[in-house]
């Protein structure tokens, strides 16, 4: 098995895990699975959310689970199925943390509609952006081309989930920059089932272009190049957040304090997000956070031994 094909299992098994949890819920605002947090330490528990099928909450959730817990707290881990669910949980207190939020601009809709009840706990990484890619060996590479060349897509542009910040952008902003949605329609997804596709697309040479987003590690494993955007139709660069339910720091004082100094830039990020994506993937991101912290370590100055 190849290191593509490996990933995209992983990927797939996440994001069917997602679908059977959002089967289970009763009333569409329930949170499941969790692990952890059995026994709660006098410092008391944390609930992490997170999707699990979108790597940058996956590989911070787990990071998180271990510095927490190394200070003296006991960590539940929740997985959601949409971002809904998510924010609506972590403002009603179901949920403590989403470990990698994109409030400044992807996200900004829920954060205007929750914002009052959440706590902004500090910005890890400072160089986020929405993308519309396409493979390397597509000879396209602005927005016109596309719009004249819309044929050889079947007029098609695949995004993920509908309510993400991804597919809002794409059809709120992307769309009516360039004037896309008069060739294009915009067909959503789960993660999980865009990157197969995109997969199968890419090892057949076919023409496909997809909404993304840096840093992720799908921009290499697919060598895929983004298509010009100077009006930001995609948004501008933004920051990846850790947001808490409100009141957060009081509850929580030294953990907070520990998300204030948590900062990655793009090497190491992109480090993490191989180490737990690629290198061990789903059921072994426990090992692939010590196996980062061991090798990284040394150039954090905010670990917790």
């Amino acid at each position: 098995m190849n290191n593509r094909t490996r990933t995209l299992t992983s990927i797939l098994a996440l994001g069917l895990a997602g679908s059977l949890v959002l089967a289970g819920c009763a009333t569409g605002n329930d949170t499941t699975g969790g692990s952890g947090g059995e026994q709660e330490s006098d410092k008391g528990t944390i609930t992490i959310g997170y999707l699990p099928s979108w790597t940058d909450a996956v590989n911070n959730a787990f990071l998180l689970q271990d510095q927490f817990e190394k200070l003296g707290y006991s960590v539940d881990m929740q997985t959601l199925t949409e971002p809904g669910l998510l924010y609506t949980a972590l403002a009603e207190g179901d949920v403590d943390i989403y470990p990698s939020a994109w409030p400044d601009i992807s996200q900004v809709a829920y954060m205007e509609r929750y914002g009052d009840d959440l706590e902004d706990l500090g910005t890890y990484y400072d160089a986020a952006k929405g993308t519309l890619a396409v493979p390397s060996y597509v000879d396209i590479d602005t927005m016109d081309e596309l719009k004249a060349q819309a044929d050889r897509f079947d007029n098609t542009i695949y995004t993920i989930e509908a309510g993400s910040g991804t597919a809002t952008m794409a059809e709120e902003s992307l769309f009516p920059a360039y004037g896309l949605d008069e060739e294009f329609t915009l067909k959503s997804s789960s993660l999980a089932a865009m990157l197969a596709m995109l997969q199968d697309s890419v090892e057949s040479k076919k023409d496909v272009v997809v909404t993304l987003w840096r840093p992720f590690w799908a921009n290499d494993t697919f060598d895929l190049k983004e298509i010009e955007d100077p009006e930001d139709g995609m948004g501008e660069t933004e920051g990846l957040h850790f947001l808490g339910h409100k009141g957060f720091a009081e509850s929580f004082p030294e953990a907070a304090d520990l998300l204030s100094n948590i900062k990655l830039d793009d090497d190491l990020y992109n480090s993490l997000e191989n180490t737990v994506v690629n290198e061990f993937g789903e059921g072994k991101e426990a090992d692939a956070i010590d196996a980062w912290l061991d090798e990284h370590g040394d150039q954090l100055d905010w670990v917790v031994e």
